[in-house]
């Protein structure tokens, strides 16, 4: 999925942004793809084609919500004219429900929003791939039952979005599931249910790549899935 002179734009909330520099701008600057997962795939792929002349880009803000992506998409994706562009959205829009009420943003309502954007990007980038990341939680933390139900809808949307719009569509939530089946607590992973350890940015960084067949990383995650 990924070519050679590839523009990869990084979108979504605090896990994405994994306390990101605002100051460092540029691509392929460390401090600005963050510590997380969005800086261990750039890290990966720079490693694995240094010839290739890629360029990536985070723009992640924590505590944001579909709706506040949307206010800032024209100067913080549709300007930046990324080639590749990849989005994890959901969890805050949740969250809010059982924090803040009244700045939750409801399923459907997401859906729109989310479904304008990618119409927003397609308009102005015809020839833009897309990856569209699946929002998860864990059952520990900050996480309640409760939170399963509605976080399931959005998982729900989110990957018929990418079969709408041709995208590739990242499971974290079913790698995180995986994961979380071996002998190790939720809070190995993800120590408050949302934000993700070290070890959860790492098995991130390794689905996304997996999914998007991006690198030789993922073609031997996937003959180790097949021993």
């Amino acid at each position: 999925m990924i070519r050679a002179g590839d523009l990869v734009l990084f979108q979504g909330d605090s896990i994405t942004d994994a306390e990101r520099s605002r100051e460092a701008a540029a691509p392929n600057v460390r401090a600005g793809l963050g510590s997380g997962y969005a800086g261990l795939i750039a890290a990966q792929l720079l490693h694995d084609r240094p010839a290739d002349g890629l360029r990536f880009l985070n723009r992640g803000v924590g505590g944001d919500r579909v709706v506040d992506l949307a206010a800032r998409w024209q100067a913080e994706c549709l300007e930046l004219r990324p080639s590749v562009l990849s989005v994890l959205i959901g969890v805050n829009d949740t969250w809010y429900r059982f924090h803040n009420p009244a700045a939750a943003v409801t399923v459907p309502d997401y859906v729109r929003v989310y479904r304008r954007l990618l119409e927003e990007t397609r308009e102005a980038l015809p020839n833009i791939r897309i990856v569209l990341c699946e929002p998860f939680v864990l059952l520990c933390g900050a996480i309640s039952v409760q939170w399963l139900p509605e976080m399931a809808e959005r998982r729900a949307a989110v990957r018929d979005l990418a079969a709408d719009f041709g995208a590739v569509f990242v499971p974290f939530q079913e790698a995180f599931d995986e994961a979380a089946r071996r002998p190790s607590s939720p809070e190995y992973w993800a120590d408050d249910g949302v934000h993700p350890t070290p070890a959860g940015h790492w098995l991130m960084a390794r689905t996304w790549l997996r999914a998007s067949g991006s690198s030789a990383m993922s073609k031997n995650a996937i003959r180790e899935q097949a021993c």
